[in-house]
């Protein structure tokens, strides 16, 4: 492709925040190996533009820390076997990319290394600068935090210059548009609205995080072929979350 034809990207450096859920296609458990190689292209097609990608995946599609505390386990042992699943999910996706010909490398807050890198974050900012994409797993490494949270924070370490937070629907609505039809989607909204509104686009501690490092988030739908593409060449349908 001529460079005259190549879409221009705004970002060099990005966060792409999935959850667990979008790895599972259409079962109600697991990874659906289809729809891993479908996210797995649509990361090749704006790592192709040149862009240096960071991931982070939740592990809702396996197990999903609060609701194991719901049903009597102990919270922070809920949340240490979601970290585990966020892992089992990270090393799906960097199959799924490897045999798109994308170098990749796991980086897991928990270390684990006959499977995975420990997280150093020099050597994860030289991953990256090498054009590898480097995919955080096991969430901080803390209990009581979400994937959101984690995805935030090492947004802010890797110097990423915004969060694209990949969903089931194309932006923020003011209400879930899939049980009311006069939902209406924000073409931008603040960070305080988000939080005032409970607009549900990540948790609180992330949204609060974003806010005080500047660090934009734009909610698109992973759905739509060609979407992370689309939407970081600034076309495509999404919201972007900003101060």
């Amino acid at each position: 492709m001529s460079a005259k034809s190549e879409p221009k990207v705004a970002y060099k450096r990005v966060m792409l925040k999935i959850s667990g859920e979008a790895l599972m296609g259409d079962q109600g458990y697991g990874l659906h190996p289809p729809t891993v190689a479908r996210i797995a292209r649509e990361v090749k097609s704006v790592h192709d533009l040149g862009v240096e990608i960071c991931m982070v995946i939740g592990g809702g599609n396996i197990f999903r820390g609060l609701q194991g505390a719901a049903q009597g386990m102990e919270r922070a042992t809920a949340d240490y076997m979601g970290m585990l699943a966020t892992v089992m999910n990270a090393l799906g996706m960097q199959a799924a990319l490897e045999a798109e010909g994308i170098f990749t490398r796991v980086i897991s807050a928990i270390p684990m290394d006959q499977v995975c890198e420990p997280y150093i974050r020099r050597r994860a900012i030289r991953h990256l600068e090498k054009k590898r994409v480097c995919i955080f797993a096991a969430g901080t490494g803390n209990p009581y935090f979400t994937t959101d949270t984690a995805a935030t924070l090492r947004a802010n370490e890797m110097g990423c210059e915004a969060i694209f937070k990949g969903t089931k629907v194309d932006g923020v609505y003011d209400k879930d548009p899939k049980k009311f039809s006069d939902a209406k989607r924000y073409d931008t909204v603040s960070y305080d609205e988000v939080l005032q509104k409970h607009l549900g686009v990540m948790d609180a501690s992330a949204i609060a995080l974003a806010r005080d490092n500047n660090l934009p988030i734009i909610v698109f739908s992973l759905d739509e072929p060609g979407g992370f593409r689309g939407v970081l060449s600034g076309q495509g349908t999404y919201t972007r979350v900003q101060g």
